[in-house]
């Protein structure tokens, strides 16, 4: 049997590329993607890069590093020993379940023939990766929801969904950000703000975090929401990586 293929290297116009590590949501997968990420830290004429599921988006000066070269280099980094990485930071994230912060709670929950309590359960018991972050600022992208909760997003999305839902799509689960269209599942909402111009950090979240969520009664989210506007960051971080 042929080995599997490597990583492909894709022109993206004339100032960007991509490193395509193959077509699946797959932690090793975004491992690789998150090293390489780490291993290109300081390359000549490199602009930005952004990680996702599956692969790396290179952003470079054309002047300064033609795509030969910087295939070139990325080829030599892929074929070095990959880097080791230490799991991301552990985030406990404050989630207020069901009623008006999470509008789709019992329709959800209805759909898979359990009760709202069991569907809160089975959301907060895992501990979720961030994937990536995108579309808007700050809105994580998270892996790792209980397959058996999962669910196809809305035939109609909503035109507006309020900041830091806590929503499911698919396989995938979310942290929002900011006030957006959305045709995710919203089962509730978190104070947390992950993207927040002028708070030290600004973006709370980062690609190969880790996330519990952690249910609170409905009462309790107003006081955080209050300190969380005041730029308190009220999500407790359990662990810091050692990367």
């Amino acid at each position: 049997m042929a080995p599997p293929p490597g990583p492909r290297i894709l022109a993206c116009g004339d100032a960007a590329l991509a490193v395509e590590f193959g077509e699946t949501i797959d932690p090793a997968l975004n491992a690789q993607v998150l090293a390489l990420d780490g291993a290109l830290a300081g390359c000549p004429g490199l602009i930005e890069t952004v990680p996702t599921y599956r692969s790396l988006l290179v952003h470079y000066d054309p002047v300064e590093i033609g795509f030969a070269e910087l295939s070139g280099r990325i080829r030599s980094l892929l074929g070095a020993a990959a880097p080791h990485r230490s799991p991301g930071r552990l985030w406990r994230i404050p989630v207020a379940y069901g009623g008006p912060h999470g509008i789709d709670l019992d329709e959800t929950a209805q759909a898979h023939g359990i009760g709202p309590d069991e569907l809160i359960a089975r959301h907060a018991a895992p501990t979720y990766r961030v994937y990536m972050i995108g579309f808007l600022p700050g809105f994580a992208y998270l892996g790792g929801l209980d397959p058996s909760i999962a669910l196809p997003r809305r035939t109609v999305p909503r035109l507006k969904t309020p900041p830091g839902t806590i929503s499911i799509g698919g396989v995938q689960a979310l942290v929002a950000s900011i006030e957006a269209p959305s045709g995710w599942h919203l089962l509730g909402r978190t104070p947390v703000r992950t993207f927040m111009p002028g708070r030290d950090p600004v973006f709370l979240l980062g690609p190969g975090d880790r996330v519990r969520f952690d249910p609170i009664p409905a009462d309790a989210f107003e006081a955080l929401e209050a300190q969380a506007a005041g730029g308190a960051i009220v999500a407790e971080l359990l662990e810091v990586s050692a990367t």
